[in-house]
């Protein structure tokens, strides 16, 4: 089994954030996913600080990464705020689904 970051960020495409029904991907919502020996490290933020799916959403991409990784594997996984997330940062899919062309 091949373990890139690109078959990560797939299984991370699976957690959806309830609140806007798009998945943490393409809402821009992963900032860092680093796969190091022989763990894998995210860094994950959400729309707003005061999100109260935030743990949970974390939780969630936590159980999709170890899906993907052998059980000795770890994940070091936590919620950062700086940057501050903005429209910006959505992919091109979800700024469709909202209707924002750029």
């Amino acid at each position: 089994m091949s373990i890139t970051t690109d078959s990560l960020r797939d299984a991370l495409r699976q957690v959806i954030d309830p609140e806007v029904g798009l998945n943490i991907v393409d809402l821009g919502l992963v900032y860092r996913l680093a796969i190091l020996d022989t763990s894998v490290q995210l860094d994950l933020t959400m729309t707003s600080p005061a999100c109260p799916m935030g743990e949970g959403i974390l939780d969630e991409a936590v159980l999709a990464l170890k899906a993907r990784i052998p059980a000795s594997w770890i994940v070091e996984a936590q919620l950062v705020w700086e940057p501050a997330w903005t429209p910006a940062r959505m992919g091109e899919k979800a700024r469709l689904r909202f209707g924002w062309d750029q």
